[in-house]
């Protein structure tokens, strides 16, 4: 039986072969943050004696997922796939998403046998999630020794381990891919702002991120009181919580920030990485000002990302034109709320200043969502946050990066199952991934394709992981797939029909224009 040994700058590990492939499973990259180290910034791992046997996946981080709560404190490992045989390989890193606030690499979604099949060298790795990775606490009494973006820390830390092992595993230094769907996707957005990964990949794919998801320290206690709420704890008592208590327990307090944050502050994101000295400009900015210069670029999103975030009750994005007009009073576009309610509901200008006359609610001055907004499109308000939180700033980030490079791509995910059709989810928030990595028996490709002939499955695997792997592999996606322009651009449309079509989303960028929301 061969022994698959490989010498990393953290010692030796043992991988071990699997389905023609070979495994290199939960390898601690950091120190378990734990004890002292929590919330504090990962910290390398140092030198271990002996072989590290990577057999097998490591702990989750902490996280309510799936109706469970599940994870460790323990948690910073990474996974190498790799085919049996070949050097100097393409590289792919997958950054898992979930809000920052669940996800982990060892979800059978996100393992790499497919990329590993078609000659790529997978790579994925945990990251601290919610309280413990995204919680800043800084700004609070007895907390002054707490570290803030500790879940950013991971991810910088787990990017630099990848750049500084790459070869060992038999990889190409100079074709490393990162890759990430939702809050993986703004991870990714993230990674190209950040001075701490400078040189650690030469390519991005960034799938329905939202770049926008970045907090100051002022606009995270926002979240954090709702927190402290939810806890009923105080300001006085809430250091020695958090140092001494189990970490499971500060679940129910992140569960109440999600069921409140939106009445609080419309628009506002779940807590997220925060401005400090790991990520000094908010990610957009940074990029217009070159901080990836050179990086390859694939960004896109999904034609109805809000139908999975705008419901009737604990809504994760305004579901009202109260709250819409909250959320731009707030923030000092007032004067942009015409623009907003003219572009997403025309019929709306006629009431719009008997709105401000009368202090009636727009909710009910505008013809109001009467239904579950998932079961009827839920327009106006699913579309206005697919473009909000996903669709405008990607354009932003694309224009951003066309600067620095002409290799910029955009894709739409468009595809609409018969499932997707009777639910109202239709082409929603990570729909795609089940053909990004291959999984036609993952039970959420089983929700998604009820009834849909196998056939569609292998037609939009092969278009999608078929134009990602290109990209890994040459940094060309595909031929018939042109090159970013601007607001009215081609753009890839991946389809029951994929096609490469111009979209021209001028008058939605001109709506938006240059609003900000909640940085201050």
């Amino acid at each position: 039986m061969a022994e698959y040994l490989v010498q990393t700058t953290t010692g030796t590990v043992r991988g071990y072969e699997r389905d023609g492939r070979i495994d290199y499973l939960g390898i601690p990259y950091a120190e378990a943050p734990v004890g002292s180290l929590r919330f504090k910034r990962s910290v390398p791992k140092t030198l271990w004696e002996g072989t590290f046997d990577a057999k097998e996946y490591g702990n989750s981080p902490i996280q309510y997922n799936h109706g469970q709560v599940m994870g460790d404190e323990d948690c910073l490992t990474v996974n190498v796939q790799r085919p049996l045989t070949g050097d100097k390989l393409p590289v792919f890193v997958w950054i898992y998403g979930g809000g920052y606030n669940t996800g982990y690499s060892s979800d059978e979604m996100y393992r790499g046998e497919a990329f590993v099949r078609d000659g790529v060298l997978f790579f994925s790795f945990n990251y601290r999630t919610n309280i413990l990775g995204f919680y800043d606490f800084t700004t609070y009494p007895g907390c002054e020794d707490f570290d803030s973006n500790c879940g950013l820390s991971d991810q910088i830390l787990a990017l630099n381990w990848i750049r500084d092992n790459v070869e060992a595993f038999g990889g190409d230094p100079e074709r490393i891919t990162i890759a990430g769907e939702s809050a993986g996707g703004a991870s990714v957005v993230n990674m190209l702002a950040c001075p701490g990964v400078k040189g650690c990949f030469t390519q991005a794919i960034v799938e329905s991120g939202l770049p926008n998801c970045m907090m100051t320290h002022q606009t995270a206690r926002e979240n954090i009181d709702l927190f402290l709420e939810g806890m009923h704890w105080t300001e006085k008592d809430m250091a020695m919580h958090l140092k001494t208590d189990d970490p499971h327990m500060f679940l129910p307090g992140h569960e109440y920030v999600q069921a409140r944050h939106q009445y609080k502050n419309p628009g506002m994101f779940l807590p997220g990485p925060v401005q400090d000295d790991l990520m000094p400009v908010r990610p957009i900015d940074a990029i217009r000002g070159g901080s990836a210069e050179g990086i390859s670029l694939i960004i896109g999103t999904n034609m109805h990302e809000g139908t999975m975030f705008v419901h009737p009750e604990n809504t994760g994005f305004p579901n009202s034109w109260t709250m819409i007009t909250e959320m731009m009073e707030k923030n000092g576009n007032t004067d942009r709320l015409p623009q907003i309610v003219t572009y997403y509901h025309e019929k709306g200008r006629d009431t719009f200043t008997l709105f401000h006359d009368t202090a009636v609610s727009m909710a009910s001055s505008l013809p109001p969502v009467t239904r579950d907004a998932r079961q009827i499109g839920g327009d106006p308000f699913i579309r206005f946050a697919t473009d909000y939180a996903f669709e405008m700033p990607a354009v932003k980030v694309a224009a951003a990066q066309r600067k620095y490079t002409e290799n910029v791509w955009m894709y739409r995910y468009e595809l609409v199952t018969k499932t997707g059709l009777e639910t109202g989810w239709k082409a929603s928030h990570a729909f795609e991934l089940p053909f990004v990595f291959e999984k036609p028996n993952h039970p959420f490709t089983h929700f998604e394709f009820d009834g849909e002939p196998e056939e569609l499955f292998a037609k939009m695997a092969g278009d999608i992981h078929g134009d990602w792997i290109s990209f890994i592999k040459s940094g060309d996606p595909n031929p018939d797939w042109h090159r970013f322009e601007g607001a009215d651009s081609p753009v890839r449309i991946y389809d029951r029909n994929t096609r490469t079509e111009r979209l021209d989303r001028s008058h939605l960028m001109e709506v938006w224009g240059d609003m900000r929301f909640y940085e201050k």
